[in-house]
């Protein structure tokens, strides 16, 4: 049995305006989305991430190139007749009507039979939790009730896709961490393929089965939230995703030279060192096998304390330990440190 994809895009570019003044929102991307997995577009205002999902909705057509639905071409059909459903920043509710009016008016406007409406947007409260409010007018609800309106609604009529555009980007930061669980387990529930865009980080590493990180209008790299974070594959995603320190190197035996002299090993190819603040070990200066470095300030997070260091070059770098009960992580500014790199943390990137 052949192996069908939930989507596809060829060879994608779309270019705003004509000629010299032509703009590319989307320079020839390809990326494979499989069947029933949370797939987010991750990247910063203006990468294009939009204007691909919207090509997948239907609402802009491609100025080249393919995009395929459960592995049927559809890049000039219209959005109503592809098997897709949209959930946009703002939720667009009908105030006039009811909760279970609003979940149930895509089976209404498809001609559903009335008994089938009923028992279907019941059910879809009943998945977001919201059954109990199925008679409210939408201007008495909250914005996260809103927001599980509006994804009860999208499911509804049981699409092949959900497309999510920056769903949560109104709700408050404890609202928007709650919604993070609940639509991962919506997706988890229903089995549909979820793609969603974000320019959040930690939404796209605590949802995602898969990430793919975009920048002007390219896509840098796909994989699990686990390989985007561990192995960027250039300074761009590495400095994206999370906090990270950069060190020039040059090739030396053994490992990669750094400014102060230092060799490490280190994964990966280019002239540029990552290392994540967190993957370091902080010791008593002069320890055998460790950088030596100065502790310029301490700047403290409640669950960790970031320490500012200074390298023997010149060289800044930031490294994470999580604070004691105390909150005293034990240093101080101006303290003389040794820094030791966890095994496999140091990776070279491309610039």
């Amino acid at each position: 049995m052949t192996h069908v994809n939930a989507i596809e895009a060829r060879n994608t570019i779309k270019a705003f305006g004509q000629g010299d003044a032509a703009v590319r929102a989307l320079d020839d991307v390809s990326v494979t989305i499989r069947q029933g997995e949370f797939f987010t577009l991750l990247g910063p205002s203006g990468c294009g991430k939009t204007t691909l999902l919207r090509l997948i909705a239907g609402f802009e057509m491609p100025s080249s190139g393919m995009i395929l639905i459960d592995g049927a071409e559809v890049t000039n059909l219209p959005p109503n007749r592809r098997p897709v459903n949209t959930v946009f920043q703002s939720y667009a509710l009908f105030p006039h009507l009811t909760v279970a009016e609003n979940v149930g008016f895509a089976l209404k406007m498809q001609g559903r039979p009335k008994a089938e409406i009923t028992e279907t947007a019941a059910r879809m409260l009943a998945l977001v939790k919201l059954e109990h409010l199925a008679g409210r007018k939408v201007a008495q609800l909250s914005g996260g009730q809103q927001q599980r309106v509006a994804l009860a609604r999208a499911l509804a009529p049981q699409p092949k896709v959900l497309l999510l555009d920056e769903p949560l980007s109104a709700l408050d930061l404890k609202l928007r961490k709650e919604m993070q669980v609940e639509l991962k387990r919506l997706q988890m529930e229903t089995g549909i393929t979820f793609v969603f865009v974000t320019h959040d980080q930690e939404e796209a590493l605590t949802m995602s089965d898969r990430i793919g990180v975009m920048s002007a209008g390219k896509l840098q790299q796909v994989g699990s939230p686990r390989d985007i974070y561990t192995r960027p594959v250039n300074r761009f995603v590495a400095s994206f995703i999370g906090e990270t320190n950069f060190l020039p190197v040059t090739p030396s035996q053994g490992g990669v030279k750094l400014g102060c002299g230092a060799v490490v090993v280190a994964e990966g190819e280019g002239s540029t060192l990552t290392i994540r603040p967190e993957q370091m070990r902080l010791v008593a200066a002069g320890e055998p096998g460790t950088l030596p470095a100065q502790v310029e300030n301490l700047v403290y997070f409640g669950t960790d304390t970031h320490l500012n260091l200074r390298l023997p070059d010149g060289e800044l770098l930031t490294a994470r330990v999580q604070s004691p009960p105390s909150g005293d992580a034990g240093f101080a500014a101006g303290q003389a440190i040794g820094v030791a790199f966890l095994p496999g943390a140091a990776r070279l990137i491309r610039d």
